[in-house]
């Protein structure tokens, strides 16, 4: 009996035991699954982020592209071919290279003047002599067949065990809107120079324009009292009146230009009868020139809203200006009405001007003929007056054969 209770207690024990050792195993099991999964989602988030981190550098690496207008590129030296992988340029007629292509085919559609210097530069950095490059030049489309400006940069990313490049990245860009700006700040900068000799020039000559017609006053009026002569006296009178409207006219150019450059465009506006005007200007005129001034009105009478005083100078300097450049024929005032505007036209049988200086006649201080008298502001002063009266002005001549200068202003 004793000896059955002893087995029964045996195997009990040993049940028991195992049952312990079993659910030990079991929860070791359990936290081991727990830590696993523990892990792997842990890894997980790290990948996710990781994933989230590139894709958010990406968004910002394409945004950065968009916002320059950039293509990304890479070069592989070994097979000399391009792969373009972002193209955010401007345009879309841009040239971009297929992948066949090698740099030489990359050189057809750069324009001559640059494709040398281009390769020779791509050279140097696809042997490696140079680990950047930078180069500036002119691309034909092959898409529109219009030429634009590209700017490129490039740099050396990987070698081989002998130092040779095995991969470039580089950059491309269109530069026109820059190629513009610095277009047109050479040309303001030339026109700025050139403005400056030129009133260097006149500031020289002022000196003589002035001092010729007041040589001429002071020293006939220093003759007047030794003069016993009416005649003597009665030219000497006149040479001395013709010197002070010649000063005169100098001097009221030079206050006109002062008004023009210090912003003074006030106008008094009102009715003008223009046939009246024209008769009234070749009147003025003729006895100071031996040329024939004629007048052609093709209408009886013809109103115009405009300021009398601005278009009185306008007529002025340009009939000055034909009888100065014309020495035998005539000249000739005249108007034909377009709608509703008026063109004017000083007609003469002078010199003419070159078709080169009709461009630049009306800038301030140019004189086509420095041996003629002058100061070079009575176009100008001319232009700027019709401009503010809301016209245009220009010139058609040929050498030799006189010049017509034109002007058309509003009627109303």
């Amino acid at each position: 009996m004793v000896s059955i209770l002893l087995n029964i207690s045996f195997f009990g024990t040993q049940s028991v035991l195992l049952w312990w050792i079993g659910g030990g195993i079991l929860f070791l099991l359990l936290c081991y699954g727990i830590y696993y999964q523990w892990r792997a989602g842990k890894k997980l988030r790290l990948e996710l982020i990781e994933i989230e981190k590139v894709r958010q550098n990406n968004i910002e690496y394409d945004f950065i592209l968009k916002a320059m207008k950039i293509a990304v590129w890479r070069y592989d030296p070994r097979r000399k071919a391009f792969v373009f992988e972002s193209d955010y340029r401007e345009g879309k007629d841009n040239y971009t290279p297929s992948t066949d292509e090698t740099f030489l085919d990359t050189l057809d559609p750069i324009a001559p003047t640059d494709a040398e210097r281009v390769k020779q530069a791509f050279g140097e950095i696809s042997e490696g002599r140079v680990d950047s490059y930078h180069q500036e030049y002119q691309v034909t489309s092959k898409v529109s067949g219009k030429t634009y400006w590209e700017e490129s940069y490039a740099t050396i990313v990987d070698r081989d065990a002998d130092g040779k490049p095995t991969k470039i990245v580089g950059t491309s860009q269109r530069i026109d809107e820059r190629k513009r700006m610095e277009t047109s700040l050479v040309a303001a900068r030339n026109k700025a120079e050139e403005s400056d000799r030129l009133k260097t020039a006149f500031l020289a000559n002022m000196g003589h324009e002035i001092r010729t017609p007041l040589n001429a006053i002071v020293g006939f009026a220093d003759l007047l009292p030794v003069i016993e002569s009416d005649e003597e006296r009665a030219q000497i009178i006149t040479e001395i009146q013709n010197n002070n409207k010649k000063l005169l006219q100098i001097i009221d150019g030079l206050v006109s230009m002062s008004k023009i450059e210090a912003g003074a465009k006030s106008l008094l506006m009102g009715k003008v009868e223009l046939n009246q005007l024209l008769q009234q200007m070749a009147e003025t005129y003729q006895p100071t020139t031996n040329l024939s001034i004629n007048v052609q009105c093709p209408l009886p009478q013809l109103k115009i809203e405009t300021d009398r005083e601005k278009l009185l100078e306008i007529l002025d300097n340009l009939l000055q200006n034909a009888i100065k450049f014309t020495t035998e024929g005539e000249i000739t005032l005249s108007y034909e009405v377009q709608g509703n505007q008026v063109r004017v036209n000083v007609t003469d049988t002078g010199k003419g001007v070159a078709e080169e200086d009709q461009k630049r006649i009306f800038e301030r201080f140019v004189k086509v003929d420095e041996y003629v008298p002058g100061t070079g502001l009575g176009l100008s002063v001319v232009e700027s007056h019709i401009k503010n009266l809301g016209g245009t002005v220009g010139v058609e001549s040929s050498l030799g054969k006189g010049s017509t200068f034109w002007f058309v202003l509003p009627l109303e």
